[in-house]
């Protein structure tokens, strides 16, 4: 394997493919040349504002072509990336440029003010940067270097900063570009926001390889048929929530997509109804379930659906498994008891773990250590050696098919003294006629008792009727004292269904 940084990705294809085009955003078509050359440009202005070549570069903005050219300017220049999303509360983009060490702020808002200095990147200067010659001067960092730093969501409330060196994408593009069959005449989309570190497979993957990136607007992810047909779309990737909102909406017809080539999804459990929806209505395409926390470089795991729905696996909680981890990682299942088992949290080391949080302090307890069949817990605050393996928080099951995600270890949990997997219970719910999406929680009553509560989205009526089916089918300890019918489930700014919101909505309205 060769080490490549991020803008050495795409200078290769600037070099191979420099006709081709590299963008379409808003508009603007793009072809690598031209995207190198804004890039350049963009570059060279955050050295003159700056007075120096900064080592960190803030990113605020989103789906705009000064977002996409800002972006590979920083990385032009061997400086991390740090994503920020204007949607989220001032406050929040103050602590991030704060506990980043950002040097200095592009932005889509020339009247931004976020602590630090910022280059507005307007549709006025954009022109003017625009109509600059090139320049074709660059750093190239070590593999050690930091490619991007993403803000994850801290158990405490506080933001956790988590870098990604450019060894750690390198490994992940040199597996997922050839696996993809990704290359000139690809077209790919762009469905995840920048602070959500699967956008770097949007981006990167395609712009090492020679594809198109095709940025889709917020209203047209709520129509993907349309917009794949349009676009000509060849290579999907999103959450699998677009799948049920499609749905929902009824744009998803059977056979809507007929020439698309593949099918994507990751960052929460797709179900296997999800899968069969998608295949029906792009029955051409491959699709493929990926898993792997931020941590681990976008995603380590990978199962592929054969092509005939009769061969599917069908795991007990109903979701599609997310199959065995990607060449150079390694992968442990840890049961309570600390030993290695076929239940358990996976733990996982290789190519693609990170290097420690961006705070010492919040490597303690993340990590293991092994030795034999049997893993202990590495308090330490120190940059994890290589032979420590990240706890993912993910409850796993190895089967015939591979890993089986039963969801995160705090997602089973102990009522009236029995173990009880939450996405039992959801599976026996979706298996119900008229049951689309469904989430329990469990919620701590003021006594103390854990109790069960599932919301669902679809047809069926809340009438007393799935309380009946999951009696014949559960025991009396898994069924929710109540099943709430939604109009829809709650996302998050990343697209996820959002079980907190949800966990706290139906703790307000029980107490």
């Amino acid at each position: 394997m060769v080490d490549r940084s991020l803008y050495e990705w795409f200078s290769d294809s600037v070099v191979k493919h420099g006709d081709a085009i590299a963008l379409e955003v808003a508009g603007d078509r793009l072809t690598y040349r031209r995207l190198d050359d804004l890039a350049g440009a963009i570059a060279a202005e955050i050295i003159s504002r700056h007075g120096s070549v900064p080592s960190r570069v803030g990113l605020y903005g989103m789906r705009s072509l000064a977002v996409y050219a800002g972006y590979l300017a920083a990385q032009r220049l061997g400086a991390a990336v740090v994503p920020m999303n204007p949607a989220f509360p001032r406050a929040r983009n103050e602590r991030i440029v704060s506990d980043a060490r950002v040097e200095i702020v592009l932005s889509q808002d020339p009247e931004l003010e976020l602590l630090k200095p910022v280059l507005g990147l307007d549709d006025e200067t954009l022109a003017e940067l625009r109509s600059r010659p090139a320049t074709r001067s660059w750093t190239v960092p070590k593999p050690s270097d930091v490619a991007y730093i993403l803000f994850t969501s801290g158990s405490t409330g506080i933001p956790k900063g988590v870098p990604i060196r450019h060894g750690n994408v390198s490994a992940y593009l040199e597996h997922v570009i050839p696996r993809y069959e990704l290359g000139p005449g690809s077209r790919v989309t762009q469905t995840f926001d920048l602070t959500f570190d699967l956008s770097v497979f949007d981006l990167f993957a395609s712009w090492g390889s020679g594809a198109t990136l095709v940025v889709p607007t917020r209203g047209e992810l709520l129509a993907p048929a349309r917009f794949v047909v349009k676009q000509r779309i060849t290579h999907w990737f999103s959450v699998p929530s677009v799948v049920s909102m499609a749905q929902r909406l009824g744009r998803l017809p059977v056979g809507s997509m007929p020439e698309l080539r593949w099918s994507l999804f990751c960052g929460e459990q797709l179900t296997v109804t999800q899968a069969a929806a998608w295949q029906a209505a792009a029955p051409g395409s491959v699709i493929e379930n990926l898993y792997g926390p931020t941590e681990l470089t976008l995603s380590c795991a990978q199962y592929r659906l054969p092509a005939k729905p009769s061969d599917w696996p069908f795991p007990v909680n109903g979701t599609v498994p997310i199959g065995h981890l990607y060449p150079g990682m390694e992968a442990m299942v840890v049961g309570e008891d600390g030993r290695t088992t076929t239940t358990g949290e996976l733990c996982v080391r290789g190519a693609q773990r990170f290097a420690g949080y961006l705070d010492p302090a919040d490597n303690a307890g993340r990590f293991m250590r092994s030795s034999g069949a049997t893993a202990e817990v590495h308090e330490g605050v120190e940059p994890p050696g290589e032979d420590l393996w990240y706890r993912t928080g993910d409850l796993v099951r190895i089967e015939p098919a591979g890993f089986v995600h039963l969801g995160r270890t705090d997602h089973q949990v102990k009522v009236q003294g029995y173990r009880v997997e939450l996405g039992e219970i959801e599976a026996a719910l979706r298996d119900q006629p008229g049951v689309r999406d469904v989430i329990v929680v469990a919620i701590a009553e003021p006594a103390g008792a854990t109790v069960l509560h599932a919301v669902y989205t679809g047809d069926a009526d809340p009438d007393g009727t799935l309380h009946t089916a999951l009696g014949a089918r559960l025991p009396g300890h898994m069924i929710p004292r109540t099943v709430t019918r939604w109009t829809d489930l709650p996302l998050n700014s990343n697209g996820k269904i959002d079980r907190d919101a949800i966990k706290k909505e139906l703790g307000s309205n029980i107490r």
